[in-house]
């Protein structure tokens, strides 16, 4: 038997209007936003906004002894990512393919 899921489904729950399920629900919240953004508390930052008074604390390691700079897509892989070396340098496989 086909099922035509575009059909409106009605049960004996459905019975109430719009008007009885606006009474029960509190005028003072449907009304309210939240302003505050949980994923980013200090607010939004435009794109060329002012960072000069920012201070980043970067520790940046040298190359290990088993990884390598890709002279094509720049990354530091690890040897085992090495395809060949041309006379440029290192390539990674994923340049290589």
């Amino acid at each position: 038997m086909a099922t035509d899921y575009d059909a409106p489904r009605k049960t004996e729950d459905d019975s109430e209007s719009i008007e009885a399920l606006k009474e029960r629900v509190p005028d003072k919240l449907s009304g309210s936003v939240d302003v505050e953004d949980a994923d980013n508390p200090s607010g939004f930052e435009l794109p060329g906004a002012d960072l000069s008074d920012l201070e980043l604390d970067v520790v940046v390691l040298p190359a290990q002894e088993d990884e390598f700079t890709c002279v094509s897509c720049f990354l530091v892989k690890h040897r085992s990512q090495l395809d060949h070396e041309d006379a440029a340098g290192p390539i990674c496989k994923e340049c290589a393919a």
